[in-house]
């Protein structure tokens, strides 16, 4: 059991029993708990006081990688989660290419990088069938394990990958994708295959870890507008394999929780009702602030996070303050809602604005027994 570190809020005590009935809709906890897909490392290392280790270094020093976790682990005691998540992916994106540049956030990485939408590894149907793709005994699940075997006491592991739709569509690229949705369908149908194997693979084994306590999948579909592909190719390719996973951490006994960006307005009811999802991450003030989500969805799913972090970006600490007790306000009569950002703890949100997020979260929101 991993040593005690010093909390920002200690009369907080982990107990993942909170989130549990959050994510299960069963009544109230005794607080509004926190959720978040991940921190990025640098405000993990602000918080935690540390050298932060980028992803880089991660992924090729196993020292430095484990250095990089025992900061996340105590980021989690110190800021209140009743978790800790880690991340496995199966080792697809090697070949991706990437495009980078400088990273100008005040808690800088060596550079910001992100997918090539206009290129992919995968282009043809010759290209697949000569891709060495992996077997799910190539997949790492040293991460998972490292953060299972330092659990601090209270706390479950939040077991995470990211998506389906968006593994395909990085492989492929984006703009290739989108013409072989419609001139190269058995493409499309092998890639999704593939790949939905893979990720069943790992989440059947992600799932048998006594230490997880809900699985999350982070899958983005859309733009502010709506669905980046057309709802009947969603429907088509990526809905039954995400209900593949559903599945799996249902017979596990565990909640399923998604983290998706965009306006997916047009398709919740298949999320909600066909895919089977637990909870809804990802909330943008733009097209669905998270009180609204609340009030159109909260007697069905668990709404998590929802903070905006385009708010938290650019507004005073006192704004986020106030802005955070009105999202509270909205969002936990009933219980089944976490507080926390829309999407992630970015290295561009100011830490002083996370920090008074989560203080007004420990302040407001309690709940009268």
């Amino acid at each position: 059991m991993a040593a005690s570190n010093t909390a920002l809020w200690p009369e907080i005590k982990p107990d993942f029993d909170r989130l549990l009935k959050v994510f299960r809709r069963e009544g109230v906890p005794d607080r509004v708990p926190f959720i978040e897909l991940f921190a990025d490392a640098e405000i993990v290392s602000a918080v935690a006081g540390e050298t932060p280790v980028d992803l880089l270094t991660m992924q090729i020093d196993a020292e430095a990688r484990k250095s990089a976790l025992r900061q996340r682990i105590r980021f989690c005691q110190m800021v209140g989660f009743d978790f800790v998540w880690a991340v496995t992916h199966p080792p697809l994106l090697l070949r991706v290419p990437w495009l980078a540049s400088q990273d100008t956030a005040a808690l800088a990485r060596p550079a910001r990088v992100w997918v090539n939408e206009n290129e992919g590894i995968i282009r043809t149907m010759a290209d697949f069938e000569a891709f060495p793709w992996p077997s799910p005994a190539d997949i790492d699940y040293s991460e998972l394990d490292f953060v299972s075997e330092n659990l601090p006491e209270g706390m479950k592991v939040i077991a995470e990958t990211s998506g389906v739709l968006e593994f395909v569509m990085w492989m492929m690229g984006y703009a290739t994708f989108a013409v072989a949705l419609y001139e190269q369908p058995e493409l499309v149908q092998g890639m999704f295959e593939r790949v939905g194997d893979l990720m069943a693979a790992i989440y059947e084994t992600m799932c048998d870890y006594e230490t997880v306590g809900a699985v999350f999948l982070g899958d983005d579909m859309g733009h502010r507008s709506g669905p980046m592909i057309h709802p009947d190719h969603l429907r088509r390719y990526v809905f039954p394999r995400q209900k593949r996973l559903v599945d799996i951490a249902h017979a596990h006994g565990l909640p399923f929780l998604l983290h998706a960006c965009g306006n997916l307005s047009v398709v919740m009811d298949d999320l909600i009702d066909y895919v089977g999802i637990d909870g809804k991450h990802s909330f943008e003030d733009t097209y669905l602030p998270v009180t609204e989500a609340k009030k159109l969805y909260g007697d069905r799913i668990s709404i998590l996070g929802g903070v905006d972090v385009d708010f938290l970006v650019r507004r005073s600490e006192e704004e986020v303050r106030a802005y955070t007790r009105r999202v509270l306000e909205a969002c936990m009569p009933g219980g089944g809602y976490a507080l926390g950002t829309g999407n992630s703890v970015a290295n561009y949100i100011p830490v002083r604005n996370y920090l008074a997020m989560l203080d007004e979260g420990v302040k407001v929101g309690v709940y009268r027994q």
